[in-house]
């Protein structure tokens, strides 16, 4: 998200359904009366406004950010009229971070299964979603964000690759709770392997890797040896 909001011709809209998320399902997620108070947390309402607003405009286009798990209870209509770009990170990697404020974390926690499903439905119906896999974008992230653009024909632009530190206006009230590591960037940090896994998630890690290793299969790769 905060790549593409340094796009002049991009407008960025974050978690518009966290609201709804929290309202249909009762999770307990950090904030959660704060985020209750601050949304319309109506989701098929909130999208029928998106669609309507991205309707009207001429020379921007929005990039609205989504939790896979946050598409719940609602009409997935509206992915018919969106161009839909899936970002995926390895389990072994993300389940260690999403347990630390998520502590019972589940499968469906991940997104992981909803993730496939959504990507094989959107198949079916005649779309060609992109896939990103964190892991890839961060060893070489002008290919990837390149091979990226040029598959919502967009032009690259060197400015998405750095941002300055610090929250953003479009940032959800959620971001105290899950942001911290991203207002201290400036840009995509090298990657570096994660060396430790907590044994009592092994259980989840092995949930969770099959659906994984099937989006990563189609997933857009890193050009790192200049091809």
């Amino acid at each position: 998200m905060y790549s593409f909001a340094q796009r002049n011709d991009i407008r960025v809209i974050d978690e518009p359904l966290y609201g709804h998320y929290l309202r249909v399902s009762g999770a307990l997620h950090p904030g959660r009366d704060e985020i209750l108070a601050a949304m319309n947390c109506d989701g098929d309402a909130v999208m029928r406004k998106l669609i309507r607003e991205q309707s009207r405009q001429r020379s921007t286009r929005f990039f609205v950010k989504h939790m896979a798990h946050h598409l719940v209870n609602i009409d997935l209509g509206f992915l018919q009229q969106t161009c839909n770009v899936f970002l995926i990170r390895d389990p072994q990697e993300m389940l260690p971070s999403l347990t630390i404020q998520i502590p019972n974390a589940r499968l469906a926690d991940t997104g992981l299964k909803k993730q496939y499903t959504l990507y094989t439905d959107l198949l079916a119906k005649g779309q060609r979603p992109a896939i990103l896999d964190a892991r890839e974008l961060l060893l070489d992230p002008a290919s990837v964000l390149q091979q990226l653009c040029e598959h919502l024909g967009l032009d690259f632009t060197t400015s998405m690759l750095h941002w300055t530190a610090g929250p953003r206006a479009e940032d959800g009230v959620w971001a105290p709770h899950w942001y911290q590591s991203v207002h201290k960037s400036t840009g995509f940090a090298r990657y570096a392997p994660k060396t430790e896994f907590p044994g009592h998630l092994n259980a989840l890690l092995a949930e969770c890797k099959p659906w994984y290793e099937r989006l990563f299969e189609r997933s857009i790769r890193a050009r790192t040896n200049g091809e």
